[in-house]
Order: structure tokens, then C-alpha cells, then sequence
């Protein structure tokens, strides 16, 4: 009888110095648990060794697995290429940059051993600067009042899912994908794990603020159409404010006779009108940008190597 499989997948982008380091902890917190397990490195069209780095632990070890993109492809893609070559009966989703703390695996397992189909782990925001603080929960504030599913500060992509779980979010084909969105969508029972915030020990944060900025726009239009209400609603509101103040000069006119226009409200009416219709041009081409890719029917990323062979007995159920 054979043991059950868990998948490990990690996105990794200019990672060399800590692929050796990710697998000597995984190696070592995967032998205490009874089950088999495959490592599947996502390498993210890195510019350094990690490619390299990961191959050499493949040719040593047959439960190394990797995929490597042409080019950077983003994380989402890597998600969700990781997704797609996971055999395991449950997968973890963890980066390969040491801040997901390998020492909480067996506790998700034991969550899904009690039948959860989702267990995730929630960090809390210690040792980050008081600005990206700030702004990130500014952002899940905001965001849950827009989207439709429900987003919780300090819940990324660290967590173990189901193979029900991994097959669903799999029928999800947009292009513009958002994770944590699709992690909310497709529900499943939860168990949510605390833990401290952990600083990265080696190399560069990849997400720089206007890349962060790109992933708010992308969650907050990816899951709901209400920006363009919001837009709709604007127009009403700046439409029953000009028929008051057209019928306020009319009134003033009738009354005072015709005065010299003014400049302070003609330009405030130019300068807030086209403000006003920028915005909404903006939130709508975003819309349609996005129907664009997708009607395109791109592949979400480009394999240039990899080490894993399709296998017609791939786990379905």
C-alpha cells in the first residue's frame, strides 16, 4: 500500500543562494511526517544560478522535480504551473526564499488529516516598515468593501491544498489570475495557522511598490465589476450637482442680469469634469485590457526545460 504524496511547490526568481538552504529544511521536516513527498521548483526565467542550484539537487535526488519558463513569467503563472505538474494527493505552496517557515508543515498536515481541504498560514506584520504596514492594511480594508470574496491581512500564498481544491482552482483558465482571490473563490473548510513574520536572511525582496500597486489593481478588478458602478454612480452624482448649479446661474441670471464669467469656476469645473472622466476612462480600459488578454488565449507561460514527464495515471480525484 503505498503512502500518500504531498506536493511542495515553489516559484523561485534569483533564489540561488537559497535553494540549498530551502531543500536541507524541507528534507529534514518531510522525513519526521509519513508521507511522500516531491519538490517541484518553479524556476521563474532567473537571471542568476538558480536554475543551476535546483539541477544539481535534481541530479542528486529523483524527488527534485523542476520546471524552468523561457522568461519571467510572474508568479501567478508559476502558481499555477507548479499546480499543473503536482501529482500529490495534497500540495503546499510555499516560496523558496525562507520566509515561509518550513517548521509549520506538519502542522498543516495535521489539518488536512482532519479534513480540511485548505490550511493556511497567516503571518502577522512584525518587522515590516510602518509605510508598506500602513499600506497594506489600507489595501485589505478597502479591498473587502469592492471584491467579492473576502481577503484577510497576512494570508498569502503559504498554505496546503486538497487534491479537490488543486483540481477546481485548476478549471479556472483566466489569464489574469489573482491566487489569493481564486483560493477565496473556490471555498472547501479552512483552518487558518498563526505565525511570526519572518525577515528573508539572504537576497532581495522581489516586490518592489509599484509591482505591489500592479497586484492591488489586479485583485481589486479581477473578482468584481463594481469600480465601473463606482464610475456610474460618479457620473450620476457630478450630473445632478451640474443641474443644480446650471439651474443656481439661471436663477442668479434672471434675477442679477448676465455677469462676466468667472474664471475660478470655470476652470474648477474643466479641471474636476475631466479628472472625473480620466478616472472612469481608466478604471474601464482596465476592464477591457483585460478582456483583450484573454480573448488572445495566450499560454500563461513558455517551458524552456523541466524534468517532469507527464503521466497518464495523474492523481484526478
Amino acid at each position: 500500500m503505498r503512502r500518500s504524496l504531498i506536493s511542495l511547490i515553489l516559484p523561485s526568481f534569483n533564489e540561488e543562494e537559497n535553494i540549498p538552504l530551502i531543500y536541507e529544511n524541507l528534507h529534514n521536516i518531510m522525513s519526521l511526517v509519513n508521507y511522500d513527498y516531491e519538490l517541484i521548483f518553479i524556476d521563474d526565467g532567473s537571471e542568476d544560478q538558480t536554475l543551476d542550484s535546483i539541477q544539481d539537487l535534481a541530479r542528486k535526488h529523483p524527488h527534485v522535480k523542476y520546471v524552468s519558463f523561457t522568461r519571467n513569467f510572474g508568479k501567478e503563472a508559476a502558481l499555477l504551473a507548479g499546480l499543473q505538474k503536482s501529482q500529490g494527493d495534497a500540495v503546499i505552496i510555499m516560496d523558496a526564499d525562507l520566509q515561509h517557515p518550513c517548521f509549520l508543515i506538519p502542522e498543516m498536515i495535521d489539518g488536512y488529516e482532519e479534513g480540511y481541504d485548505q490550511v493556511i498560514a497567516k503571518r502577522n506584520r512584525n518587522g515590516e516598515s510602518p509605510l508598506r504596514k500602513t499600506l497594506s492594511t489600507l489595501f485589505y480594508k478597502g479591498i473587502n468593501h469592492l471584491v467579492d470574496v473576502t481577503l484577510k491581512n497576512g494570508i498569502g500564498d503559504f498554505r496546503l491544498l486538497s487534491r479537490p481544491v488543486v483540481n477546481d482552482i485548476l478549471k479556472l483558465s483566466e489569464g489574469n489570475r489573482f491566487s489569493k482571490g481564486l483560493f477565496a473563490w473556490v471555498g472547501y473548510d479552512e483552518k487558518v495557522i498563526n505565525y511570526e513574520n519572518v525577515a528573508r536572511q539572504t537576497g532581495s525582496s522581489k516586490w518592489s511598490l509599484s509591482k505591489l500597486l500592479n497586484y492591488a489593481i489586479d485583485g481589486l478588478v479581477s473578482f468584481n465589476t463594481k469600480p465601473l458602478r463606482i464610475c456610474l454612480y460618479t457620473g450620476l452624482f457630478i450630473l445632478f450637482i451640474s443641474l443644480g448649479y446650471i439651474a443656481f446661474i439661471f436663477l442668479q441670471i434672471v434675477r442679477n442680469g448676465v455677469d462676466v464669467p468667472g474664471y475660478f469656476s470655470t476652470i474648477s469645473a474643466i479641471l474636476f469634469l475631466g479628472g472625473v472622466q480620466l478616472l472612469s476612462l481608466g478604471v474601464i480600459g482596465e476592464y477591457i485590457g483585460r478582456m483583450y488578454n484573454e480573448v488572445k488565449r495566450r499560454p500563461h507561460y513558455l517551458v524552456k526545460e523541466s524534468n517532469i514527464h507527464e503521466s497518464k495515471d495523474k492523481i484526478s480525484q
